[in-house]
């Protein structure tokens, strides 16, 4: 059986992961007959927004206790991730993605990315193993490894941010994976497009079912 790691960045759109594309990402997996482990860096989050009126919260919250309400307390500390125990790495979207896991939110091609994320997507990226990404997600890859053909939708804003960081934009659309076969990259665009849950489920199902085709050879 094929094991992914999943990356989350915390709980709720706009201050952690995207949970529809968090929890399709998972069914996706189970479904198509692989497993997975959830992981996460235990840090306190950016901020915390009030998801019903867009405010932001005068509290703290961590990151890794936050992903643990979508991955029903199973979870590890992204600290423990180790490349040789998975065959694939995944990261959903959500504005977790670019204020937790990297300052892109604010910093642009500019930002800067966590260490331990930074290093899971190095060493899985060494091993030649599949790496995906869902939403915003894929401007980390972009930044980490400083290559790759990666999609985010059509936001010409983002594409550029992504050319400037070394990476290839290709255009993409509902449910659609871009694939980048050398670099072993695999991103579709999810809500970086006006989309409904079934287009994420869509898109979901796709980059999963594209990452276990490479596994399968």
């Amino acid at each position: 059986m094929k094991r992914f790691a999943v990356i989350l960045s915390g709980c709720g759109v706009f201050d952690g992961s995207e949970i529809h594309e968090a929890v399709l990402s998972l069914y996706a997996i189970k479904k198509q007959g692989a497993a997975y482990q959830i992981f996460a860096p235990d840090m306190v989050q950016h901020h915390v927004i009030n998801h019903a009126n867009g405010e932001v919260m005068e509290e703290k919250r961590n990151v890794l206790v936050e992903s643990a309400r979508i991955a029903r307390g199973d979870i590890k500390p992204l600290s423990q991730y180790a490349t040789s125990d998975f065959d694939a790495l995944l990261i959903p979207g959500g504005f977790g993605a670019a204020k937790n896991l990297s300052t892109f939110a604010f910093d642009g091609a500019d930002c800067k990315v966590n260490d331990e994320v930074a290093a899971a997507v190095q060493a899985t990226h060494k091993a030649s193993k599949p790496i995906g990404a869902l939403c915003i997600a894929p401007v980390l890859l972009s930044k980490i490894l400083g290559r790759g053909v990666v999609t985010i939708g059509a936001d010409a804003g983002v594409a550029q941010a992504i050319e400037k960081l070394g990476g290839v934009h290709n255009a993409a659309s509902h449910g659609q994976v871009v694939t980048d076969k050398e670099n072993k990259l695999y991103t579709t665009p999810c809500y970086m497009l006006d989309a409904d849950i079934a287009q994420i489920g869509e898109g979901a199902e796709n980059i999963v079912a594209a990452i276990l085709r490479d596994l399968q050879g």
